[in-house]
This record gives C-alpha cells, sequence and structure tokens, in this order.
C-alpha cells in the first residue's frame, strides 16, 4: 500500500533534477491541464460577457526550509532531501495560474506525516511552515492565500496554532488529514480543533492520504496507483461519515470542511448512506439530521470528479453552492476551468459560484 512516504517520494520523484532551494527560486512549468492562454499572456474568464474571479481550493506546496528540522528525526519525510521541483512555490507557479485562468489559488501543506512529531518538533514544525507559507503568500496577496498545517496530534495545540495563524498571518483556515495515527477525527478528543475553527468561522480543507487507515497492509499495491485512485476518496468517504454519524457536525454546527476530490465517495453513494441509521439495527447513529442535509450546508466539495456527468451528478446531489473549483496543482489531473465552463448542466450563476463565488465569501478573498 502507498504510504506517506511513497507519496511524498513520488512527488520529488516526479521532478528529480530541479532542484530549489528557496521560495522566490524558480522551477519547470507544470504540465497544461486543458484550455490555457496564449503564451505570455493572462488568461482571463468569463461568464455570460462578465469577467469572474477563479479560485481554485485545492493545490499543494512545501517548505525546503522544513528539511533542516527533520533531517535527523525518524519522521517519513523524503528520504531523498528537502522538498524540490514543482512543490516549492516560485514564479513559474504564478505563469501557471495565468495561464489556466485562475486570479487565486489556495494553497495546503500535506501530506501530513507530521503528525508522528512529539509536541515540541510539532510545535516548531507548524510554526516554520505557517510563517513561510505566509510570507509568500503576503507578498503575492492578490495571487494567494494559505491554509494552516496545525498538528491535530495535539489538538489543543492545533486550535493555538489555528488562531495564531488566521489572526497574525492572514490565513483562511486549516488544512488535515482524514484521521491521526487512525484515530478518526469525530473523536471528542479532538474538538478543541473543530471548536477553534468554528469560533474563527474559517473553512477547514480535509485531504487524505491513500486510506492506511482502513485497508491492511499490501492491500492497495498494484498496477493502477491504487493507493491514489481507490484509497483517497475512500479515506475521505469515511471521514465524512464518520463526522456526520457521530455527531462531531451537530455539536459544532459552525464547522465549514471542504472534502478534496469530490468527497470521496460519499456524494456518488449518498443514498445508502442516507436511510443508514433508519435501516440497520446496530448502526447506533447520533446525527440529528439526515445526511444529505450536512452535504448541503456545512461540507463543501471540490470539482476534481473530472468528468461532465461526475460534475453534473455531485451538483445534482449536494448543490452548485457546495461544490468549488480544485485542480490540485503541481499534479496532473486534467481538471481545469472549462469542464466548468463548457458544462451544459449548469446556469451562468451556478458555474460562477463554482469557479470562485462561493470561495470568495467563505475565504474573504
Amino acid at each position: 500500500m502507498h504510504n506517506r512516504r511513497d507519496f511524498l517520494k513520488s512527488a520529488a520523484g516526479a521532478t528529480a533534477g530541479m532542484m530549489l532551494t528557496g521560495a522566490g527560486a524558480g522551477f519547470a512549468q507544470s504540465a497544461m491541464q486543458g484550455g490555457g492562454a496564449a503564451p505570455g499572456k493572462r488568461r482571463e474568464v468569463s461568464i455570460g460577457g462578465k469577467r469572474v474571479k477563479v479560485v481554485d481550493v485545492h493545490a499543494h506546496c512545501q517548505i525546503p526550509e522544513v528539511w533542516e528540522l527533520v533531517k535527523d528525526t525518524k519522521l517519513p519525510t523524503i528520504a531523498s532531501g528537502p522538498p524540490r521541483g514543482q512543490m516549492v512555490m516560485g514564479p513559474e507557479r504564478i505563469q501557471w495560474l495565468d495561464d489556466h485562468g485562475i486570479d487565486v489559488q489556495v494553497l495546503t501543506i500535506n501530506p501530513y506525516w507530521y503528525y508522528g512529531a512529539d509536541r515540541e518538533l510539532a510545535a516548531k514544525l507548524v510554526r516554520l511552515q505557517d510563517e513561510k507559507l505566509a510570507e509568500w503568500c503576503s507578498i503575492h496577496s492578490d495571487r494567494y492565500v494559505g491554509m494552516s498545517a496545525v498538528a491535530l496530534q495535539f489538538p489543543d495545540l492545533a486550535a493555538e496554532q489555528l488562531e495564531y495563524a488566521v489572526k497574525s498571518l492572514k490565513m483562511r483556515g486549516a488544512s488535515i488529514g482524514g484521521h491521526v495515527e487512525g484515530e478518526p477525527l469525530s473523536s471528542p478528543r479532538f474538538d478543541p480543533f473543530w471548536a477553534k475553527a468554528q469560533e474563527l468561522g474559517v473553512v477547514v480543507f480535509m485531504h487524505p492520504q491513500g486510506a492506511e487507515n482502513i485497508v491492511k497492509k499490501g492491500a492497495l499495491d498494484g498496477r493502477g496507483d491504487l493507493g491514489n485512485i481507490i484509497g483517497n476518496p475512500l479515506e475521505t468517504t469515511l471521514f465524512l461519515t464518520h463526522m456526520i454519524f457521530d455527531g462531531t457536525l451537530d455539536r459544532f454546527p459552525g464547522v465549514r470542511i471542504c472534502a478534496a476530490h469530490g468527497g470521496g465517495y460519499l456524494a456518488s453513494y449518498l443514498g445508502r448512506t442516507e436511510v443508514a441509521c433508519q435501516v440497520r439495527p446496530k448502526s447506533d447513529c447520533e446525527n440529528k439530521k439526515h445526511p444529505s442535509d450536512y452535504m448541503k450546508t456545512q461540507i463543501l466539495v471540490d470539482t476534481i470528479i473530472l468528468t461532465e456527468e461526475g460534475l453534473r451528478h455531485l451538483v445534482a446531489e449536494v448543490g452548485p453552492e457546495q461544490v468549488v473549483f480544485g485542480t490540485d496543482e503541481p499534479f496532473n489531473w486534467q481538471s481545469n476551468v472549462d469542464l466548468i465552463l463548457n458544462s451544459p448542466s449548469l446556469n451562468d450563476a451556478q458555474k460562477e459560484a463554482i469557479l470562485g463565488g462561493t470561495l470568495v465569501k467563505l475565504l474573504r478573498i
């Protein structure tokens, strides 16, 4: 099964030979994901003759300086050295935004290998990552906003980190995995974090790590990178279902979660989840509302569903106001604005909301 180390190795290996040392350094141009502007010209997106702001909620990056903190530890970070290539912020990433018609990108730091760090190291890691990310976003405040990569293994610390990031670093929320060493984030142990996210009124972006908390070792080995293709949406589905059935979203009705990759399988298999509490004798559900109610209020999903029919179905299940645009940059999933712009199932107002209107309001852009 692909674990955190495999994920990071593949991210580094894909750009081997393009070594960078800081946020100001350039890197190789990301692969075009469809559409695009003429060379050297910024693509501007319009709907019905009206210029609209496009916000990308799903983009990865890493901070090279973190390597100095962890290189002598046993944490499963990149074995071959500090982050490099397309995962490091540089001027070419701004050019990529221009080419793809993206006005503002939301940056998150993951995988969450640092969930295994002790409290002292976790505090240093998150502070360094957040401050370096905030520095980049401040320099390019018209193009980037950041999410704090909090240390969820210490929920009280994570709450403090989130507050500092939002109030002092102008970050717009938190980025989290789907579990901490196998423990569901719906556990009451994590309530201090959820309480702080609700108090601050910020979005929590959830990104999976290959379902290593669900399947047995080796279950997703084999052709097709199944840890990503099957494991990621599986982990997201379990995370969201726990948050619903365990009553966490009822305890914190102000929490807003954005789940990566279309929210996993939940939206596409919502009917079975919808009736589980009524028809399954051992369900023992704590949720006060139907699962679909949370999907239409507290849970957002990104557009990395990749097909026209997938997008149509996603919008039909959760509503256009809960679907937000994402690319997964720098990974080449071919998720682009044209999927939304060319959708025959969406009207102009829905297209505008998905491409950026909803996120502009939620993230205070």
